[in-house]
């Protein structure tokens, strides 16, 4: 599967346990930085949102498979890829690579995000504008 993005990011000492090993959960806060990237990318601002559609992004389920340990001072390579656009959540799929010499699939995992309003936190259409622009970035 081609990836829509990817983004970089290294390994320092606050995301590891006392062994220099990556805590597990810190890779969806890997992943939410890729998308979050990925939206910029695509000229969308969530607190744009926020502030003028009253509308915003929230994590609605993840799963994630771990395949390999990243350590301490690792260069790894985080993919966002758009399974599905639907009207008020898209279903992402995103791994975490090892960049250097052999580059090696770390973890990989689905995350549903859903579009819900501010006011209430009930689903809410993902707006046009925002959804032209995740249309565009997919398409490129």
């Amino acid at each position: 599967m081609q990836a829509d993005f990817d983004w970089t990011v290294r390994v320092y000492y606050e995301d590891t346990d006392t062994g220099g090993v990556v805590f597990y959960a810190n890779y969806l806060k890997f992943f939410e930085r890729a998308r979050t990237e990925w939206l910029r990318a695509a000229g969308v601002s969530q607190q744009a949102m926020v502030e003028a559609e009253r509308v915003m992004f929230v994590v609605k389920s993840t799963a994630v498979d771990y395949h390999a340990p990243a350590r301490l001072d690792d260069e790894l390579k985080l993919t966002v890829t758009v399974e599905r656009l639907g009207r008020a959540s898209v279903q992402f799929f995103q791994e975490a690579w090892r960049l250097g010499a052999e580059p090696r699939l770390l973890a990989s995992g689905r995350i549903k995000v859903g579009c819900v309003d501010v006011a209430g936190f009930r689903p809410s259409p993902i707006p046009g504008t925002v959804r032209a622009r995740l249309e565009r970035r997919r398409d490129t």
